[in-house]
């Protein structure tokens, strides 16, 4: 079996969840500084992603981070483009983890319009995914945001993500499209209604041998995906934390059967800079033994059904 065949029967089938170490430019103070890495330590942007790459190349090389209980990690562009123990990270998640490399290509949010925030133009686009794809990734990642349950918007925000993805799958990579509904919305319910239906109509745009995989808010309604995880054009529903607690995210993915995680914060929030490597690797086992267990307990049960 190719590596691409491989890859996608792991996306498709694999036991466990995708971790999100995407954190980009406007990000990445504040992932820092959650590490324990404050502001004060660097005064450059390159000094800042080095040692915010030394911070997810500590996360790979755990004992704790492997394809066993981890499906895929997804990417910033700079991770993509550094190297793990000399080894180029896409290659060597794939080839000494068994974990599927996605990349983050959107560039950040629009302004809010109609209670939505679209893709800024994705510049460079066609470049990044030839250079992508050459480097051993599988699949792409791209985020708009819902605030508010307006018809109009959530479809223009559907609209864009679809033609991004076309681009995508031109390319022969596998794209996620992440629609986040901000936990925070007061009519959250109904935008993932809207968002629901539009998702749906168009999947059926999708041409026979094209597949993607959707990365959604954990619902108000629990299994209000369910459709989308058993369509025939979806290789899986993956789940955002969104800013909810790790405890939070995990209670609401255990009530949405197929649907596994895809956490960035609430992966990483108890990390610290100043930790041994032995209260690093004990931390990290711990919240990917929970978000591991949340995730395969509906695996199974959706593959009984």
């Amino acid at each position: 079996m190719n590596a691409t065949l491989a890859q996608t029967d792991k996306v498709k089938n694999g036991q466990g969840f995708i971790a999100a170490l995407d954190q980009s430019g406007g990000s990445t103070p504040k992932a820092l500084k959650q590490y324990g890495v404050d502001e004060s330590a660097y005064s450059t942007e390159a000094e800042m992603f080095a040692l915010v790459h030394a911070m997810r190349a500590r996360i790979i090389t755990s004992p704790a981070f492997h394809g066993d209980k981890i499906v895929g990690a997804i990417l910033f562009e700079k991770t993509m483009d550094g190297t793990i123990e000399g080894t180029p990270t896409a290659q060597y998640l794939w080839n000494t983890l068994a974990v599927v490399p996605f990349l983050k290509i959107d560039q950040g949010l629009a302004e809010e319009s109609e209670g939505c925030q679209k893709m800024k133009p994705i510049a460079g686009l066609e470049a990044l995914l030839v250079r992508a794809k050459s480097a051993g990734i599988f699949g792409t990642k791209m985020r708009s945001v819902i605030n508010s349950a307006s018809e109009s918007g959530i479809a223009a925000v559907v609209d864009q993500q679809f033609e991004i993805a076309g681009i995508v799958l031109q390319h022969g990579l596998f794209p996620i499209i992440e629609p986040e509904v901000s936990i925070t919305s007061p009519d959250k319910n109904e935008c993932e209604k809207i968002l629901k239906k539009q998702l749906l109509k168009h999947l059926e745009t999708l041409k026979p041998d094209q597949k993607i995989i959707l990365k959604l808010t954990l619902p108000e309604e629990a299994d209000l995906y369910l459709d989308l995880v058993r369509h025939e054009k979806v290789l899986r529903v993956v789940a955002l934390s969104g800013g909810y607690s790790l405890e939070e995210s995990c209670k609401r993915l255990a009530q949405n059967e197929g649907v596994i995680a895809s956490f960035s914060r609430a992966l990483t929030n108890d990390l610290k800079a100043s930790q041994s490597d032995q209260e690093f690797n004990t931390a990290l086992e711990k919240i990917i033994d929970v978000i591991y267990s949340a995730s395969v307990d509906k695996v199974t049960h959706h593959r009984a059904a």
